[in-house]
């Protein structure tokens, strides 16, 4: 069996307010139903109003992660990050040519299943339905 890497996160050492989000594209032109294969995962400290906790997110910066998934495409890894001035982001660490991903208002969005959160793509805001938050 293979040890993990020194620097590895492991679940045990984050705090318990970690969640795994899972984010679906919502109802849009084009999309009349949604689509549940355009996704984000995110993995990210929530306080208990359903906020991202930006204290924790400072504390384990590099254990904020999110994967973007898109039908007949690799699956694109990053981090949540925080922007000056407050916004959230997600910075992919693929050379791919993703650019930033800004979440419209994440500072202020509930991550709770059934909400919605924005997320401005390339330029154009889309938005996604929250469908699960889970202890990690």
């Amino acid at each position: 069996m293979q040890k993990p890497h020194p620097d590895a996160i492991l679940n045990t050492a984050l705090p318990p307010s970690f969640r795994r989000i899972q984010l679906e594209l919502a109802r849009e032109a084009g999309h009349p139903e949604g689509a549940s294969d355009i996704a984000y995962v995110v993995v990210a400290p929530l306080n208990d109003d359903g906020h991202i906790d930006a204290a924790v997110w400072k504390q384990h910066r590099e254990a904020c992660r999110v994967a973007r998934m898109r039908p007949n495409q690799d699956n694109e890894l990053g981090h949540l990050v925080h922007r000056p001035g407050g916004s959230w982001a997600f910075h992919y660490d693929t050379g791919g040519d993703t650019p930033e991903e800004v979440g419209h208002h994440f500072d202020s969005q509930r991550f709770a299943a059934g909400e919605y959160v924005s997320i401005n793509e390339k330029g154009k805001a889309h938005t996604f339905r929250v469908v699960s938050v889970q202890r990690l």
